[in-house]
């Protein structure tokens, strides 16, 4: 049990910290990050059950998020990989929760009644239609970024959590973390003037993939349940578990595979929602191999009221900016601020730092090199909803207009022209060659309904 008493531990600091950054007497979306932190009593009637799908990667750490809180008790753990199935028990009971069962199907948890919210960390291309299925059948959802796999699969979403009317949660967590809200706080509140450019980035030193061989599947992976919804193509050596992020079939490239974080914050400091006009740069440029996205990409979005972001991605080259491997600038008329995480510089034109406020040092719950502890933030923020006692902090329609833009800057990319948008709705004019990338074909018996 000595995890789960640490993560109480972990609990009460947040609490405390949450107090001394002031959080308690703030109004709007800071008050909602001291609610969440606050333990109370419960009973064993309040206990939230909780199935993981997907545990070979992100879904993981997710399983010990989930468990570490109270009242929360993951029951199921699922994949479609019987060789993964043991890290994610494993995970449960490092966290000190009982041994859950386990399962391969997806579609048979969606049956057990005794499952009240599910925590979804597949590939992409499963992402929207499994949290679709699970609101249909009455079940709260936490989803891992992106939304969707494209454009429609996210406005899809929207409509399944407004029909079905259980909680979703998008795993953008920046949006819980109490010191991006102190930045967004502060750049509305005309810290560094009008802002008008926000510019986000993200480098890593991938290696390459190779040139795939078709050969048979492990017997441990169903891989026919793998693909779900997209139409079948045959296996390939060099795909799962993770190269079918550069595949469009699958994946949707750096872009939403991590762009989504910075984008989101970038969007929300500037206050804007879809764009008039998007242009993408780049390609696939550092290996010749079966990758078919851009290892280096440059999107840029025009919004009608004056404002522009742009995202910077860099695949295969890990020269930093600003000495960070991923950040977010938000450019004003009196001032920049770099946002860092769940830290923040203030600087005035002249570069002199105005204000900086950092993560707490380390061992402190609100450290940003603690990923998994102020990720818990998020995930306590979802469980609260499930309670009623708030509104998620990433709902749907928030989560679908950040994933939507990135989405978009990809078919500007693959396409190779400027998009004009529609800015109500994101949709794109004038070219229906790239409206038809708005939504993709499914494979027979795996349409997405809502």
């Amino acid at each position: 049990m000595t995890d789960r008493i640490d993560r109480r531990n972990f609990l009460k600091r947040a609490a405390g910290a949450a107090g001394a950054l002031g959080l308690a007497g703030l109004s709007g979306p800071l008050a909602a990050q001291a609610a969440p932190m606050i333990q109370r009593a419960r009973g064993a009637n309040d206990t939230i059950r909780v199935s993981v799908w997907g545990v070979n990667g992100r879904g993981t750490p997710l399983v010990g998020m989930f468990q570490g809180v109270e009242g929360v008790d993951v029951i199921n753990i699922c994949d479609v990989d019987r060789r993964v199935l043991q890290k994610g028990v494993n995970a449960v009971t490092k966290a000190g929760g009982r041994e859950p069962s386990t399962e391969t199907d997806f579609r048979r948890v969606l049956e057990n009644k005794d499952v009240d919210a599910v925590v979804i960390a597949t590939p992409d291309h499963l992402h929207a239609y499994q949290a679709v299925a699970a609101l249909q059948a009455g079940k709260h959802v936490y989803l891992e970024k992106p939304i969707s796999q494209n454009p429609r699969e996210g406005e899809l979403v929207i409509e399944a959590v407004e029909r079905y009317g259980k909680v979703f949660q998008l795993g953008n967590q920046r949006r819980s973390y109490p010191n991006t809200n102190r930045a967004i706080e502060a750049i509305r509140g005309g810290e560094i003037g009008r802002a008008y450019f926000a510019r986000g980035w993200y480098c890593n030193n991938r290696a390459p993939i190779g040139v795939g061989k078709e050969v048979a599947p492990p017997a441990e992976l169903d891989y026919e349940l793998w693909q779900g919804p997209a139409p079948r193509r045959p296996y390939k050596d060099n795909l799962i578990h993770y190269n079918w992020h550069w595949f469009w079939h699958w994946g949707t490239g750096e872009a939403l595979n991590n762009g989504t974080h910075e984008i989101d914050v970038a969007r929300w400091a500037l206050g804007v929602d879809f764009p008039s006009r998007v242009v993408s740069n780049g390609g696939r440029y550092h290996y010749q191999d079966d990758w078919e996205c851009p290892d280096t990409q440059v999107i840029g979005w025009d919004f009608e009221d004056g404002k522009s972001i742009s995202w910077e991605g860099r695949s295969c080259n890990g020269w930093q900016t600003e000495q960070l491997g991923r950040g977010v600038l938000v450019f004003g008329t009196e001032g920049t601020m770099l946002i860092d995480g769940n830290a923040f510089t203030v600087y005035d034109n002249k570069r002199n730092v105005i204000r900086e406020v950092k993560g707490a040092q380390e061992g402190d719950p609100l450290d940003t090199r603690s990923t998994s502890r102020i990720d818990e933030l998020h995930v306590i923020d979802f469980i609260e909803a499930v309670r009623g006692n708030k509104q998620p902090n990433s709902p749907a329609t928030e989560g679908h207009k950040s994933c939507a833009i990135l989405h978009i800057g990809n078919i500007a990319q693959r396409t190779g022209r400027t998009l004009n948008l529609n800015p109500a709705n994101g949709h794109i004019v004038g070219d229906d060659e790239a409206m038809s990338m708005w939504s993709r074909e499914y494979a027979p018996g795996w349409e997405l309904k809502v």
